[in-house]
């Protein structure tokens, strides 16, 4: 064998390998034959259908409206401050506005969490799906893009939820038991919508025991995780 040739195929392989994965990451998080949003195309946000919980001593999670309605804040803040990156020509869904569409909130929250569970996460896979990102909303959306003009929409759902000190405490003692618990838990699914077709062309997720949406610095932060990947307006 000449000499340098043995170095091509681990090389070779080392590449395929890279390239394959790269390939499945993107189909994990992109729809089949989308790459970016187009240019001049129109973004609207639409506000987070989110609860936060805190969980009591026996592991009982209890809404906080108080906890939802601070995380709304900083989760909206957060998100704003950053239009830049999500497009050239961004507007946001008043909240008034999101009564007029609960229902098409509602079946974001079950389509993102079927994604997750059947294709981003480790739930079984489904066969007609070969993998792919292929889910969606269908004529639902038609009336939001009536109402707003635009083009795509950025959905995002969220449940968080922090031990009380009761929790804590119990956490210690059971502990000391020897088990494990780690208490609270966030959950969060981001997805980019074409309004024109219903279908998901993104989506992210999270699902972590750390984030506080409680507070404006650490939201930031979550956004910016659900955020990671997000495909921009194309150059």
């Amino acid at each position: 064998m000449p000499a340098g040739r043995h170095y091509f195929i681990p090389f070779a392989l080392a590449l395929a390998l890279a390239t394959g994965a790269a390939r499945a990451e993107e189909s994990r998080h992109l729809a089949p034959g989308f790459q970016q949003l187009p240019a001049q195309s129109k973004l609207v946000i639409v506000p987070a259908e989110m609860e936060l919980f805190s969980i009591s001593a026996g592991g009982v999670q209890e809404p906080r409206a108080d906890w939802t309605e601070a995380a709304q804040k900083h989760f909206k803040a957060a998100l704003m401050a950053r239009k830049a990156k999500l497009g050239s020509d961004v507007v946001e869904m008043s909240e008034r506005e999101v009564d007029d569409f609960a229902q098409v909130l509602a079946l974001h929250g079950n389509v993102a969490s079927s994604i997750f569970y059947h294709h981003a996460g480790n739930g079984p896979k489904l066969p007609t799906k070969d993998g792919k990102l292929d889910w969606t909303l269908g004529e639902a959306v038609k009336p939001i893009r009536d109402r707003t003009g635009a083009d795509y929409a950025l959905f995002t759902w969220i449940r968080d939820s922090y031990a009380s000190g009761e929790r804590k405490a119990a956490i210690v003692a059971m502990a000391l038991l020897g088990s494990i618990n780690l208490g609270g838990e966030q959950v969060g699914y981001a997805s980019l919508v074409d309004l024109k077709t219903g279908r998901v062309v993104w989506f992210n997720d999270l699902q972590r025991f750390i984030g506080d949406l409680r507070e404006a610095k650490p939201a930031e932060e979550t956004v910016d995780s659900l955020l990671k990947g997000f495909p921009g307006v194309a150059k």
